[in-house]
């Protein structure tokens, strides 16, 4: 198929780029948020063709993926010569993120609508955000195997957030002094550097250096499940992080820990720091923890799935 889709999230779309179909990507002069075209610090495959405005108007189109309010409320026609996502295009919402405020408010833009198929990717924004007559299904993560990287030869943590300093306490940023007891934490990511830690990688060099550290810190308080944990535990990196959102329904089967109790979670991070043959075999269990339930294989199916039910 030809599928229609904006770069927002780099992470997933490299995972969703994966699969056997092609995918048209807006791509805007300045690259800003409307068009970022294809992605400079992940690696996609040629089938992921960027398009400027005049190409889409007459592009070919099997599907339309949004992502974004502003794109169903009228970005997408402008961009596709007024052909209306869900009327003249099968259309297909998906949902990053947690919904934002009060339990009674989390109204989700895509609710009510007949002629779009909302995708979450975890059960828990299922859950919360209120799509009302709208049809829903969940797509939980899934990405490319980096390998069995881990060394743990630092005895020091490692997080990634994105936007620590904006995203302090949706992103735990600021309860990552409080690990300082366990040993020191490399904190990388976008805008990290505001901070004193890493400024953002290409997706390689951080798939690299990771899991030199001997244990990967997880604090996001509200987040769907961040990808950032799946790709440690993929290269075999043991777990600490809060039981928070779909987190408290990942079982880790001994590959790390996750509670709501921060002192447990320092304390189990200065355990590793000062095992590091323990930190290594729960790492093993992580990576296989991982594996069972976030294969790329199994994620690319049920988008397939998806992509068939939306088109039928």
């Amino acid at each position: 198929m030809r599928i229609f889709v904006w770069h927002v999230h780099g992470s997933y779309l490299t995972s969703l780029v994966q699969g056997d179909h092609e995918f048209l990507v807006p791509v805007v002069p300045d690259r800003g948020p409307d068009g970022r075209g294809r992605a400079r610090t992940w690696e996609w495959p040629d089938r992921v063709v960027e398009v400027g405005l005049d190409e889409a108007a007459d592009a070919e189109v099997d599907v339309v993926i949004l992502q974004r309010p502003e794109e169903l409320e009228g970005l997408a026609g402008r961009w596709l010569g007024g052909r209306r996502p869900g009327v003249d295009l099968p259309t297909v919402y998906l949902e990053h993120n947690t919904p934002q405020g009060r339990i009674t408010e989390m109204r989700h833009p895509a609710a009510d609508r007949s002629d779009i198929l909302l995708v979450h990717v975890t059960h828990f924004n299922d859950v919360f955000w209120d799509a009302g007559t709208t049809r829903t299904k969940v797509v939980e993560h899934g990405i490319p195997d980096p390998g069995h990287r881990y060394s743990g030869e630092l005895a020091r943590m490692a997080a990634v957030i994105n936007e620590p300093v904006r995203r302090s306490r949706v992103s735990g940023a600021d309860l990552l002094p409080r690990f300082s007891p366990a040993g020191p934490l490399d904190l990388f990511g976008m805008g990290a550097g505001e901070v004193g830690g890493i400024e953002d990688l290409p997706q390689h060099r951080l798939h690299d250096e990771l899991p030199r550290r001997r244990v990967f810190v997880h604090p996001f308080r509200w987040t769907s499940l961040g990808l950032s944990l799946i790709e440690a535990m993929f290269l075999g990196m043991p777990v600490v992080g809060l039981a928070t959102t779909e987190a408290a329904d990942l079982d880790l089967a001994g590959g790390g820990l996750l509670s709501t109790d921060v002192d447990r979670l320092v304390s189990a991070a200065a355990g590793l720091i000062h095992d590091p043959e323990r930190a290594t075999a729960m790492g093993h269990v992580a990576r296989r923890v991982a594996q069972e339930r976030f294969g790329l294989d199994r994620f690319l199916k049920d988008w397939d799935s998806v992509l068939e039910e939306v088109t039928a």
